[in-house]
């Protein structure tokens, strides 16, 4: 079941592909930074992260820079596409800036209601969600983007606004159930 927008933050203790940037094992407090904090649904083989790695990359850094958490978490099952292991995980983290955590039992997307990757969900500094979904509408080019949906909707929690828009559709591949 989706969350929706005011809906606190599902708690979840996950293990981290990248433990030195945050520990061998993390929670959402763990994650959270003191403004808000990013949970990005994301993967190794999705030809739509691998386009956008090197924005969630500066996303995660203005994000540190500006008092919000940015935590990547991988959902798909390993057994139909091995690429996204935890070992393999653990080769792509040595080049992130950001923790990367392995949803092995899929529970946390359930609970997130997470659909694609990327797939991105901000919650406020109360850890209730104001905005979901995609970054922005230009996934695989950088130089077509004409929206930046959550750059604005962290702009607005920073504003002590609520975004405007809230809700928008991920842009990416479906995440791969266990079946």
């Amino acid at each position: 079941m989706a969350l929706a927008i005011g809906d606190a933050a599902p708690p979840f203790e996950l293990t981290n592909a990248h433990p030195s940037m945050g520990g061998p094992a993390m929670t959402f407090d763990d994650a959270s930074g003191a403004l808000g904090t990013v949970v990005v649904f994301e993967c190794n083989h999705c030809p739509y992260v691998i386009a956008n790695i090197g924005r969630m990359e500066s996303m995660a850094k203005r994000c540190a820079e500006l008092g919000f958490g940015f935590v990547g978490i991988n959902s798909n099952d390993p057994e139909v596409y091995p690429n996204d292991s935890f070992e393999h995980m653990e080769k792509r983290a040595t080049s992130m800036g950001y923790p990367y955590l392995h949803d092995l039992s899929q529970d946390v997307a359930h609970a997130y209601g997470a659909k694609r990757t990327p797939e991105f969900f901000l919650f406020d500094a109360q850890h209730q969600l104001a905005y979901q979904g995609r970054m922005d509408d230009s996934p695989r080019d950088p130089n077509n983007v004409t929206q930046s949906e959550l750059s604005e909707a962290i702009e607005a929690l920073m504003s002590g606004q609520e975004p405007a828009v809230k809700v928008t559709e991920s842009i990416g591949c479906s995440v791969k159930w266990k079946v």
